[in-house]
Order: C-alpha cells, then sequence, then structure tokens
C-alpha cells in the first residue's frame, strides 16, 4: 500500500510544471522570407483589427451590426495569424522533466486571474468612473444573446492569442517580446475608449506573454484566456446590475435626445 501510494504520489508531484523562471521552450528558427512576410502582415492585420474592435463597441449592444463586428473582429485576429506563418501548440516541462502540452495548468491560472479580477471589481464598484467603465462594457453581455456573446467572446479570445502571442510574439521573439507585445495588445484595445478595458488588457497581455515564453506556443494563453473570459462573462455582470442599468439609461435618454421633435411629438400622441 505504502510503494503504491508513493508512485502515485510521485506521478502527481511529477505531473506539476517547473516554475515559469525554470521553463525552456522549445523555439524553431524561421527563414528570413518568413519572419518578412509576419512583419508585414503582423501591421497591417494589427491596425485593421484595432479599428474593427473599436467600432463593435460603439454599436448597440445585442445588435446584428454588433455581432456581424466583433466576429470579423475575430476572424481578422484569427485569419492574420495564420496567413503570417506556422503556429505553435506549445510544451510545459513537468518536475519529472516530461514535457507535456498544457491543459489543467492554463485553465487554473484562468481561475485564479478570474478571482483576482472579482476581487478588483469589488474595490472598482467603490469608484465612480471606473464602475461606469465597466458597466458599459458588460452592457454588452447583458442585453445581448448569451449564446451568441459567448460565441463571439470565446472566438475573439482565440484570435487574440493566435495574433498577439503567436504572430505578433514571434515577430518580437528576439526584442523584449513579454514587454513590447503586451504594449501593442495594451494599445490596440486603446481603440474601444473604455478604460476598464485597457487595463485589463495591460495586466492580462502580460500574463499571458508570460505564458506563451515559458511554454512557447498559444495553447496555454489560449486556454487560460477562455476560462478567464467565461468566468467573467458569467459572474461580473450580476455585480455591477446597477451600473448597466445606468448605462442603458443614458444611452435610451440620448437616443430619445436625438430623435427628431416631430417624432417625439406623434409618439406621445400614440401613447396618450
Amino acid at each position: 500500500m505504502t510503494a503504491w501510494w508513493e508512485r502515485a504520489r510521485d506521478q502527481v508531484t511529477g505531473r506539476l510544471p517547473l516554475p515559469m523562471t525554470r521553463q525552456e521552450p522549445l523555439l524553431s528558427e524561421e527563414s528570413e522570407a518568413v519572419r518578412t512576410r509576419r512583419r508585414r502582415l503582423v501591421g497591417i492585420v494589427g491596425l485593421t483589427g484595432a479599428g474593427l474592435l473599436g467600432l463593435s463597441l460603439s454599436t448597440k449592444p445585442g445588435s446584428p451590426r454588433f455581432y456581424l463586428l466583433t466576429g470579423a473582429v475575430a476572424a481578422t485576429w484569427t485569419i492574420g495569424a495564420f496567413a503570417s506563418g506556422p503556429l505553435h501548440v506549445g510544451t510545459i516541462r513537468g518536475r519529472d522533466d516530461i514535457r507535456r502540452t498544457p491543459v489543467v495548468t492554463p485553465v487554473a491560472t484562468g481561475v485564479l486571474a478570474f478571482g483576482t479580477f472579482y476581487g478588483l471589481a469589488l474595490v472598482a464598484k467603490r469608484i465612480p468612473f471606473l464602475e461606469s467603465a465597466i458597466g458599459n462594457v458588460l452592457r454588452f453581455a447583458d442585453e445581448g444573446e448569451l449564446p451568441l456573446v459567448v460565441l463571439t467572446t470565446c472566438a475573439n479570445g482565440i484570435g487574440e492569442e493566435l495574433f498577439f502571442r503567436g504572430a505578433l510574439f514571434t515577430v518580437l521573439r528576439d526584442e523584449h517580446p513579454v514587454l513590447r507585445s503586451t504594449a501593442v495588445y495594451t494599445a490596440a484595445t486603446v481603440a474601444t475608449r473604455n478604460p476598464a478595458l485597457v487595463a485589463a488588457a495591460a495586466v492580462m497581455g502580460a500574463l499571458f506573454g508570460l505564458q506563451r515564453r515559458a511554454s512557447g506556443g498559444v495553447q496555454a494563453p489560449v486556454l487560460t484566456h477562455l476560462t478567464w473570459s467565461v468566468l467573467m462573462l458569467r459572474f461580473l455582470p450580476p455585480l455591477f446590475e446597477s451600473a448597466i442599468a445606468q448605462e442603458q439609461h443614458q444611452e435610451a435618454r440620448a437616443a430619445d435626445i436625438a430623435t427628431p421633435t416631430s417624432s417625439r411629438l406623434l409618439r406621445w400622441a400614440h401613447r396618450d
């Protein structure tokens, strides 16, 4: 019994990943032609994706235009990433010195990241401009069709990782890739004009970049991004119900002001 227990314990502990600082990712060499193509495409795709991202969050939540634009953003990141050149899944080295495709560790990291952000959200709820910024984003989840919102959120999460931690990271591999890819990721999010999203991009972008550097591929950041995003989508809207309602009220009021006077009179007459 003791021997069985020791073998089981050794197998479990052996599968635990080494710290990020001790990971040695397998890097593949690329020709100069491939690297040149990556650089060109990364610039074009980055600007296009950022522009579409800004447009998508300026549309009415739950509208066909919103889903069309968010789908276009995801497609831009994904197609651009694959068109730039080969992408790698990546592996992490366990304490038993065996390399494995990362699954459990990145999912657990996503759960921990969500827990941290939920705690920060409790603080942000007490800061008016942050509460408003978060409510502005979450109304897209609150007003939209949940299956479509989850689908577009996951598609964009995958696309972002394939592009920013895949194609872009590879281009910057020899030039402080974690720092610079995070800076570009954050800059792209500035197009949303939402401080909460920009701050989240800076923090999570750094985490995703560290995962990419440690594993040598995109699977770890993809799984962490998906886990974190879905949990945020599920548990944050109830926490910001009042902020979401306030944003919806302001949007309705702005739409009413923009409505021509004659149309408002006809609407009031019909109501009477």
